[in-house]
């Protein structure tokens, strides 16, 4: 073992196309590191952004590694150990804020504990909630067999039942844990050295619990430290719904089980895991299968009932309806309005009101349409129709106050506008408010917060009072300015009101990206706010369906419209991509490269045409930026437009 090191500390990032994420990780990294000797590793598995680019731009002093292909969490992790030269080695995840002071709070705490081989700290998700796998047990047979088939969730603060969470542990208190989390793995360079590197037989998943036993069964402990708290947006617990991450993080654990325990636990073992690994999959996506159609389901159920029972007043009146037209005609009519309904979003969570009245609309107007091409044995009612599309309307309306009843304890009939609450100095709040206006939040409340302890002019209090503000001005959104405001500060009052009436994201200083989480339950999200128009699923699905529609049309008249382009086999190329989703009708202005550099544009498939000028009035806008002004006001009707007006540049 060596008895002296160049640094004190060697912080290793590995990086998988989370740019941004990893931008907002670096600025609290540096700043954390303010005075502590270290060095910084950024290994970087092939990511298809420009995170090596941003990495060597703006943080020239870090070390980044560039493999040539994906090389696993492993391996990654194990080319930037073999290269460090610090007492201690952190391993953090690309996805994580930590503290201004959390570097030096786990290393005098490993100083004060020659005992410590490893060491995690707390950790909350994007909301502000704690996150369990900040602190685990060993996961033996029986401890995996209450986590796989829910006991410990049930018994969370039971020692037998919640062995794997060590949810019986107080989250605010120190404690001496088996296993760590390897979004944030400090290690002390002799415990590595004596025990070995990460085994890079665990491509993801594992490789933490693998290390973590090694370093015990080398004699020495690993700690759980509550001192300091970091942001992890994608904690263990936001994984479970994706069947990849079942069988993935399953095998790691037969992995384990096979290399450290004997061949009879180990076989029982392996069984059990893959008894779960079925069983999780299956529940995975049963799960999945009946959150996406039981309402779809209730709601086509409900409408077809009441059309049903329409008809029987219109046999009151002595009209009766071909058989074939019940059976047939109604649920279509049924399905019209719910496809519709679907097209505009009503099935998102991001819901709003006017999309049910488009639904109507759209779903009516197309059944009239195909009504008036029908038999005349067919046309028995248009009254019938209107009344059918009144009851929908209704029903939907009704039926959504009491779903939001039911999951939020209030009416949804009327969304409110949120309020936000940017926390920074004039400057930043201005720069922030920018990004909201642009998103087309500019007619929403907008409140700015002093970072510091002194109330300043046009603000409505500082930091030190944001829970009153939060329920006295009833604020939706906190958005914290980097800039101006501490890590510490920011992650104190996360988890102080964490609750799901508040959202929190963070901007970054001279960026046009806010990141944030909205539940526990998801991923990480990136939100790209003054673009957020083309992001959204009912603008995704339009665009798709706009694509689907002009390349079916296009292609069945293909043979006449060829002899009109120059390129005939790209013509026909271009139009099989675009319905096979390889391509879309419209994309980006890629050449503009200052625009692409200073705005974050959301992704988009290869456009056939490019954006091009359309007859809108934005005389504010710069005309140099058009693919911001698309992706900000995008509609199919711009789409729309740009086809028509390019037809016969399809070959191009």
């Amino acid at each position: 073992m060596k008895d002296s090191y160049k640094h004190t500390l060697s912080v290793i990032i590995v990086n998988y196309n989370v740019e941004f994420f990893l931008e907002q990780c670096l600025n609290s990294v540096c700043k954390a590191l303010s005075d502590i000797d270290a060095e910084v590793f950024v290994v970087d598995n092939n990511s298809l952004d420009n995170s090596i680019e941003m990495v060597q731009e703006k943080f020239p002093q870090v070390k980044s590694i560039a493999n040539k292909k994906n090389v696993g969490f492993s391996k990654a992790n194990n080319q930037a150990i073999a290269l460090s030269d610090s007492k201690y080695v952190l391993l953090l995840n690309p996805d994580t804020v930590v503290e201004e002071a959390t570097f030096s709070k786990v290393i005098d705490f490993m100083e004060n504990h020659p005992d410590a081989g490893g060491l995690g700290v707390r950790m909350v998700d994007g909301k502000g909630r704690f996150l369990p796998e900040s602190k685990r047990g060993l996961p033996t047979p029986s401890v995996a067999f209450y986590k796989i088939f829910g006991l410990s969730r049930i018994f969370k603060k039971s020692p037998k039942f919640n062995q794997y969470h060590l949810g019986y542990l107080d989250e605010f208190k120190n404690h001496e844990i088996s296993i760590l989390s390897g979004a944030f793995m400090l290690m002390r360079a002799q415990a590595i050295e004596q025990v070995g590197m990460l085994d890079e037989t665990f491509f993801m998943y594992g490789e933490d619990i693998d290390l973590s036993y090694r370093i015990q069964l080398g004699g020495w402990k690993n700690y759980y430290c509550s001192d300091t708290t970091i942001i992890h947006y994608k904690g263990e617990s936001t994984k479970k719904s994706s069947v990849n991450y079942v069988f993935v993080f399953y095998r790691a654990m037969v992995i384990f089980a096979e290399k450290h325990f004997s061949k009879t636990n180990a076989k029982s073992f392996s069984f059990l895991i893959n008894l779960a690994i079925y069983f999780r999959a299956g529940l995975s996506i049963f799960k999945r299968i009946i959150s996406s159609i039981f309402l779809p389901l209730v709601d086509f159920s409900a409408i077809l009932t009441g059309l049903f029972l329409l008809t029987h007043q219109w046999k009151m009146a002595d009209v009766h309806f071909p058989k074939e037209v019940i059976w047939t005609s109604l649920p279509l009519y049924a399905f019209s309005w719910l496809f519709f309904s679907w097209v505009f979003g009503l099935y998102d969570k991001d819901r709003k009101t006017l999309g049910t009245a488009k639904s109507i609309l759209f779903g009516t107007l197309a059944i009239l349409v195909i009504y008036a091409l029908l038999p005349k044995d067919w046309q028995f009612s248009r009254l019938y129709i209107l009344i059918g599309a009144c009851w929908t309307f209704v029903y939907l309306l009704i039926s959504r106050m009491f779903v939001s009843l039911a999951r939020f304890g209030k009416l949804g009939l009327i969304k409110r506008d949120k309020t936000f609450a940017i926390i920074g100095d004039s400057a930043e709040f201005e720069r922030v408010k920018e990004i909201l206006n642009l998103s087309g939040f500019d007619k929403v409340k907008v409140h700015r917060i002093s970072p510091t302890q002194t109330r300043e002019e046009n603000t409505i209090g500082t930091l030190d009072q944001l829970d009153q503000i939060a329920h006295i001005v009833k604020i939706d959104e906190f958005i914290f300015c980097a800039k101006n405001t501490e890590a510490n500060k920011i992650i104190y009052w996360m988890s102080q009101l964490n609750s799901d009436k508040f959202e929190f994201k963070i901007a970054q200083p001279d960026t046009t990206f806010l990141i944030g989480s909205n539940s526990i339950e998801s991923a990480g999200d990136l939100y790209v706010l003054n673009l957020n128009a083309i992001s959204k699923s009912e603008s995704k699905r339009l665009k798709r369906i706009v694509d689907l529609l002009f390349s079916t049309i296009l292609l069945l008249l293909s043979p006449f419209l060829v002899w009109f382009y120059s390129h005939k086999s790209k013509f026909i190329r271009n139009l099989m991509a675009v319905l096979l989703s390889k391509k879309s009708f419209v994309g980006y202005q890629l050449e503009q490269a200052d625009e692409v550099a200073n705005y974050v544009l959301p992704n988009l498939k290869k456009g056939v045409l490019p954006v091009q000028n359309w007859l809108v009035s934005h005389k504010s806008f710069p005309s140099d930026k058009l693919n911001v002004l698309y992706a900000r006001d995008y509609s199919p009707l711009i789409d729309l437009q740009i086809i028509f007006k390019n037809l016969f540049k399809l070959d191009l």
